[in-house]
């Protein structure tokens, strides 16, 4: 069984390689009571803020699995900030042991920090595939190994955290705007994970009580009329999905509505 959260599509794609059945956190997280048994068990979800998302993590924490072999591997772009060995350690601290957490470089959609026309010319540096494949490998074996984190990766990490602007959304300070380029058509209010849109007069409105920013309503915008309130992007017109995931694949996994 695999457990998956994704945005723009980044990490289904990498969970369709390690196994047929997947299960969307999103939607396992509207069941009361969330017990699970299977031989392996794993999770797959992007990197935020060189952590977990907090819909994952929370997930992780208030579900029961009974299983030999539990797993995480994240997706991310340019930096892991050593994330595996320090969520491994406070997995560890509360019940719940990874036995394999390993992560894998791909395209990075932070709008803020990189324009996506860039980062797609630079993502077959990346060969994501053959790592891809490398992490299957060890995951039939059931290998049991946490990523080791660099010094150069907690440097980055610790820089990061010591740096941290806090950008916690609100009614009177939104995490998003949304231009005259939106036509209405909902698309957003599908691909929340949270249920924080809604369309009142033809316009997405949020509510940001339960938002962590994942930006699947910016990526997944036809119009690219959804953007960063407060934070300047590289590239206003660049917008990401996987290549090989399909919009609706996206909704189905994060539709709460």
């Amino acid at each position: 069984m695999i457990f998956y959260f994704t945005s723009t599509g980044n990490s289904l794609y990498a969970a369709k390689h390690f196994d047929e059945e997947l299960y969307s956190i999103p939607q396992e997280m509207k069941k009361e009571s969330r017990n699970y048994k299977a031989e392996k068990i794993g999770i797959v979800c992007p990197l935020f803020e060189f952590d977990l998302p907090s819909l994952v993590k929370d997930f992780i924490l208030n579900s029961q699995f009974e299983t030999d072999y539990f797993y995480i591997v994240m997706t991310y772009g340019m930096h892991h900030g050593g994330c595996a060995a320090r969520n491994a350690d406070f997995f560890d601290k509360a019940g719940r042991h990874v036995d394999y957490f390993n992560t894998v470089k791909m395209l990075d959609n932070a709008l803020p920090v990189f324009d996506i026309e860039e980062q797609k010319k630079l993502d077959p540096e990346k060969k994501v595939d053959e790592h891809l494949a490398m992490i299957k490998a060890d995951l039939e074996e059931k290998k049991h190994y946490i990523q080791p984190a660099a010094k150069e990766e907690i440097d980055f990490y610790e820089g990061y955290k010591a740096n941290a602007i806090d950008y916690s959304a609100s009614v009177n300070k939104p995490r998003y705007k949304v231009s005259d380029k939106c036509i209405g058509c909902g698309i957003c209010t599908r691909v929340c994970p949270m249920g924080c849109i809604s369309i009142a007069e033809g316009r997405p409105v949020y509510d940001y009580t339960r938002c962590f920013g994942c930006m699947s309503c910016i990526h997944a915008c036809p119009q690219k009329a959804i953007g960063y309130a407060a934070l300047k992007e590289k590239n206003p017109d660049a917008r990401y999905r996987h290549p090989q995931i399909e919009l609706a694949e996206i909704i189905r996994s994060n539709k709460q509505i």
